[in-house]
């Protein structure tokens, strides 16, 4: 057994660690015995050296291990989650997760929050008034048998490695690692108790993998851990050159994912909801049609308020959006020149959001629920000088700003853009 430095060392020299080894250097960490400082060191050489799959699924396998893996085990249906990448307008899983549970497919989701231009589903759910998020792991197992879903965020007895690492990461530069990204996603949605798994890999300029190549190395080395354990893992690779819906911000967002949940809502987020909610219902031997019986009769919608309901959130919502909350101010974003979208830096429409308070830098930052950003234009869409594009809902912090960042985000010129499929790939 080699000591922490030596196997520091060694990962910095490009040599493969031995399993048992690795097993030991992260229950050490989780227990306190390894310092930040060296765990920092090991990040570092694996952010350089990277992983080999004989030493991620000793890595991923620890990191699962250090805590409590939750028990579904009696629930003997198919127990299938979904998680996403991250991305600008990502609210999919606020009407994906209803909508397969009311296909009687449980969806026990245990999500993050938004760090970044990223926003984040546990943010986007507790800007519904007094939606709890903070349930305990009893809790959430029974939502899980009685409703179908629970949607509840890390609770400290789950995978305590991974969350006291990916703290590290943030501050250490070490975050865009495929081998620590997908061992961080995957040892918590694994300790879910879960039967199988599907991933949206967001690819683009809002994503944190730009490229396909990147997007597709990320995409197999999630599915190939998660069948290594034995869970059926399929990974969707879609497009993030541009927000998902029209709204960034998190009531602004829930707002919309009720108007999908009622047949409305803008088409790519229907789209994306419904290819999702057939590859869940697959993977569970549950016909994928019933996704759009289930959306277009209303179910999906129902098991939503259910979900509000059971999590002491005000379901009035649902048929009065205005119970949400909602900006002081609106300031509408207008077109420089007249032209076609281009291009947008996704990432930059984020940021700008992000700078009205809708997102946090810091994991210690203040969310300001109600405010965000309106966009009316999609890629390939001709405007006209002084023509509004969108609006900015704020309340006095950084509107400037964001106007600035938005106005520099969406690309107007004379050629056209170079739109991908939504749904560009399938990996598993």
């Amino acid at each position: 057994m080699k000591s922490d430095v030596e196997l520091i060392a060694d990962k910095r020299n490009g040599l493969v660690l031995d399993p048992n080894d690795i097993k030991r250097f992260v229950v050490d960490y989780a227990a306190g015995k390894i310092p930040d400082y060296q765990m920092s060191a090991m990040a570092m050489a694996i952010y350089f050296r990277g992983l080999i799959s004989e030493e991620l699924g000793p890595w991923t396998e620890a990191m699962l291990h250090s805590g409590r893996i939750i028990d579904l085990s009696h629930i003997k249906t198919m127990k299938v989650d979904k998680h996403s990448t991250g991305g600008v307008g990502d609210k999919i899983s606020l009407p994906l997760a209803p909508l397969v549970a009311a296909c009687g497919v449980p969806v026990p989701m245990i999500s993050g929050r938004g760090l970044g231009h990223t926003g984040g589903t546990l943010d986007k759910l507790e800007s519904i008034p007094g939606f709890r998020t903070d349930l305990d792991v009893d809790r959430f197992i029974n939502l899980v048998e009685t409703i179908g879903v629970g949607l509840i965020g890390q609770t400290a007895d789950v995978c305590p490695a991974d969350k006291k690492l990916y703290a590290l990461r943030d501050v250490t530069a070490t975050v865009e690692s495929i081998p620590l990204i997908s061992s961080s996603i995957m040892s918590k949605k694994l300790a879910e108790g879960i039967d199988a798994l599907v991933l949206d890999v967001k690819v683009g300029s809002g994503a944190f993998m730009k490229t396909l190549d990147d997007a597709r190395d990320l995409a197999q080395t999630m599915v190939g851990i998660g069948e290594s354990m034995g869970k059926r893992t399929v990974a969707l690779l879609t497009d993030m050159n541009q927000p998902l819906g029209r709204m960034i911000g998190n009531a602004l967002e829930v707002g919309e994912s009720i108007d999908v949940l009622k047949g409305r809502g803008p088409d790519d987020v229907r789209e994306l909801t419904l290819a999702l909610a057939e590859v869940m219902l697959e993977l569970a031997g549950v016909d994928p049609s019933l996704a759009k019986k289930r959306l277009d009769d209303g179910s999906g919608l129902a098991r939503f308020g259910e979900i509000i309901s059971a999590q002491g959130g005000d379901r009035r919502v649902i048929e009065d959006p205005d119970r949400l909350p909602k900006a002081k101010q609106q300031l509408v974003l207008t077109a420089s020149q007249s032209g076609v979208i281009e291009s947008m830096d996704t990432r930059g429409i984020g940021m700008a959001a992000v700078l009205l308070g809708a997102g946090r830098l810091r994991t210690d930052d203040i969310i300001d629920p109600s405010v965000g950003i309106e966009l009316d234009v999609r890629l390939g869409d001709r405007v006209e000088k002084d023509q509004p594009l969108g609006i900015i809902h704020h309340n006095g912090q950084g509107s400037s700003t964001a106007q600035t960042r938005l106005q520099k985000a969406i690309v107007i010129g004379d050629g056209a853009s170079t739109n991908r499929p939504l749904v560009i790939e399938r990996i598993g």
